[in-house]
């Protein structure tokens, strides 16, 4: 809002923002800043015991949080959080502190534009590794468990445009979680099988509808084989991509 002050002419007005004298006119003029502050948090709602929730608490995360799974990393048998934080390029981790509440998020940096995360133990040492897509540099990240509920820098492998959604499953029986994503602008899923170590190999793709984005992996046809369940957003369909048998 610009206010604008005039006396005439021997008055002289004084402003905090800006003040103009002529030989004959003073004016002042006002410009008052609104300013919004946007918050970035997670909100957990605990369970009544009845089907019914408490208020949300929140607790606070990095620029846009984007997707949160649910994990314990740390080996206490408690649920932790890891949410990725889209706009400041990292996940953070919440430890569960016993009771339902969180500490503050510890940050790990990821690619740039991390979207989706998946939580799952990939090296098999039983401890629970976390898999991020890294939106706008067209990769996955691998960050695995120390042991301790903290975490390496993460290893990237190549996917395709915009992967928006990542699952961990064992696609080819060999007890060893793969892992399926939905590469957004490039109309497929890549599955990247592990290689026994934590490590994966490169991306194999099947082709979908337009815009895949989320996905799933479940045994739909009953043979003991993971099958992927993908919503095209483009093409407003579910497209089903059953498992071949080898």
């Amino acid at each position: 809002m610009l206010v604008v002050l005039i006396d005439i002419p021997k008055t002289t007005i004084t402003a905090t923002t800006a003040t103009t004298t002529t030989s004959t006119t003073t004016s002042t003029a006002t410009t008052t800043t609104e300013t919004t502050t946007t918050t970035f948090n997670i909100g957990v709602l605990l369970n009544n015991g009845t089907g019914t929730f408490a208020a949300q608490v929140t607790y606070s995360t990095g620029v846009d949080p984007y997707s949160v799974a649910a994990a314990d990393v740390n080996g206490d048998s408690k649920l932790d959080i890891i949410v990725t934080n889209y706009g400041s390029n990292n996940v953070g981790v919440l430890l569960n502190t016993g009771t339902g509440t969180f500490a503050a998020q510890v940050t790990y940096s990821t690619g740039s534009g991390p979207y989706s995360v998946a939580a799952a133990d990939v090296n098999g040492d039983s401890t629970v590794d976390i898999i991020v897509g890294n939106d706008v540099s067209n990769n996955i990240g691998v960050l695995l468990n120390n042991g301790n509920g903290t975490f390496a820098a993460q290893v990237t492998y190549s996917t395709g445009s915009n992967p928006r959604s990542v699952v961990a499953a064992d696609v080819n029986g060999d007890s060893k979680l793969d892992i399926i994503v939905a590469n957004m602008n490039s109309n497929n899923v890549g599955v990247l099988l592990n290689n026994g170590n934590g490590t994966f190999a490169a991306q194999v793709t099947y082709s979908t509808g337009s815009n895949p984005y989320p996905v799933a992996a479940v045994d739909v046809s009953g043979d003991s084989k993971v099958d992927i369940i993908v919503a095209n957003g483009g093409s407003n369909n579910v497209g089903v991509l059953l498992a071949a048998c080898n």
